[in-house]
């Protein structure tokens, strides 16, 4: 019993190094930061905003954000998206963070692939995921106010 228990722990330890020395071949140090560590995950209490968006992907990003006096003061996100999404999706909530609405309605997909150092052609689509959220929520929030 003892032995299996060793192989299968060995196992585990050469898979899971086999697929971070494959995630560093395919995507930047920062977009493994942010998908491994995201910041400012899960659904802001109260916000002053919120949009839902589905990409054609399957990906479902929920972006939520604190607007007081034009600038935006707290922004969160979750998805049931692949480590891309997730990472698009933290990156975006920081670019945003104490900015005024002037300059984040002006955030293309190219600014958010460019703070990650760029993605995989396949994956360049959850930037854009992320960006129309962003926008759909800014336009939720000025539409009402």
């Amino acid at each position: 019993m003892k032995k299996s228990a060793d192989e299968f722990e060995k196992f585990m330890k050469e898979l899971q190094e086999e697929i971070h020395q494959g995630e560093t071949r395919t995507f930047s140090e920062k977009v493994l930061e942010e998908y491994h560590h995201p910041k400012n995950w899960g659904k802001l209490q109260n916000p002053d905003t919120h949009a839902i968006i589905k990409g054609p992907c399957g990906d479902t990003l929920h972006l939520y954000l604190k607007i007081e006096k034009g600038v935006i003061t707290q922004a969160s996100f979750f998805t049931d998206g692949c480590g891309p999404t997730v990472a698009c999706g933290s990156k975006l909530t920081t670019l945003v963070i104490n900015r005024p609405l002037n300059e984040i309605e002006k955030i293309t997909t190219k600014d958010l692939l460019e703070a990650l150092d760029g993605l995989p052609p396949e994956n360049e689509h959850c930037a854009l995921l992320a960006v129309n959220t962003l926008q759909k929520a800014l336009n939720q929030f000025i539409s009402f106010h």
